[in-house]
């Protein structure tokens, strides 16, 4: 029986996890442990014995097969090396890969989160059978992993996919250091800048609304959650805020429409948990807005394989790595 092992590495949490094959389409989750991320040094350490120990624990007749690793850009996926992500501070030029190659001799694969996540969704989610989809992030950041005639497509140095940086507005919240940046109107930190300066200047007008009161504390924890929760409950303000959201998305899912002809948009997390709200918004723009040649092949769906989706994008870089 053929087993990959994934390894997540995030700016606050590890995982390592092992995943048995069944069959072409299927994997199952055999174990998995998450631990803190630190220093590069030791945190790599920490993989290798973490790793190690699932392997003692596997059935003798299980045989690893590859190691993929999941992590933020900015990436060097050829070489094997983590360059200074913003939420890896001290993670500068880092070779990730061979250490792993050595230790498990196995062939080892490392690819940032949206195309692991993009690779998830198309081998084991709602992207099988896709020769041309697109995954979305739209979690703390906003990101794509494109799939494009059957092959992962990463670009000339691993910065294919950057959508959030694409500008979809002359001003607005800011979002990968770009106001009106597409980030800056579709991600969990995006939505809450957005919101806070919408609820500061509807109480400066005298106005009410359920997002919070006047009270600086509340202002200061408002997200995407309490605005999408006032919005459920009728309050215009936050329908309001989540009209320009699924707007902005929109315009953004018709420029991806026209430009690379999918089959299917798949789009993450804050779409998964928003999609009574942003989807009658976002399909109304996508028809106002994208050639209707193109649209009428494309589906947008939220992630097949739905919050676990970050569970499975190490193991499809090991997966993508056995059938390359």
């Amino acid at each position: 029986m053929k087993v990959l092992a994934g390894i997540d590495i995030g700016g606050t949490k590890c995982a390592v996890s092992l995943g048995l094959l069944e069959g072409n389409n299927r994997i199952s989750i055999l174990a998995k442990h998450r631990f803190e991320t630190g220093e590069p040094q030791e945190t790599q350490r920490r993989i290798h014995w973490t790793l190690e120990n699932l392997l003692e624990q596997m059935d003798s007749e299980w045989t690893l097969e590859a190691i993929g690793i999941s992590c933020g850009g900015p990436l060097d996926a050829k070489r094997g090396r983590i360059l200074s992500p913003p939420n890896l501070p001290g993670w500068d030029d880092i070779d990730i890969v061979t250490p792993l190659q050595r230790r498990f001799g196995v062939p080892v694969g490392l690819q940032n989160d949206a195309n692991a996540c993009a690779l998830a969704e198309w081998q084991w989610g709602a992207g099988q059978g896709c020769q041309n989809m697109i995954f979305l992030t739209f979690g703390t950041g906003m990101g794509a992993g494109l799939i494009l005639n059957g092959r992962l497509y990463s670009g000339s140095n691993d910065m294919a996919g950057e959508i959030g940086h694409i500008r979809m507005a002359a001003d607005g919240p800011v979002g990968y250091g770009k106001a009106g940046s597409l980030e800056g109107f579709c991600s969990g930190g995006g939505i809450a800048r957005l919101a806070k300066q919408t609820v500061r200047d509807h109480y400066l007008l005298g106005g009410q609304t359920l997002i919070c009161d006047s009270r600086d504390e509340e202002l200061e924890a408002i997200d995407a959650r309490t605005v999408s929760e006032a919005a459920l409950a009728g309050d215009e303000l936050a329908l309001q805020i989540i009209r320009i959201v699924g707007e902005t998305l929109g315009q953004a899912l018709s420029i991806l429409v026209d430009l690379l002809n999918p089959e299917k948009i798949i789009i993450g997390s804050i779409y998964l948990r928003q999609r009574v709200l942003l989807e009658p918004i976002v399909l109304e723009c996508l028809k106002r807005e994208a050639l209707s040649r193109s649209l009428d092949v494309c589906e947008v769906v939220p992630a097949g394989l739905g919050e676990l989706v970050g569970d499975y994008a190490s193991l499809s870089v090991a997966k993508y790595l056995v059938d390359s």
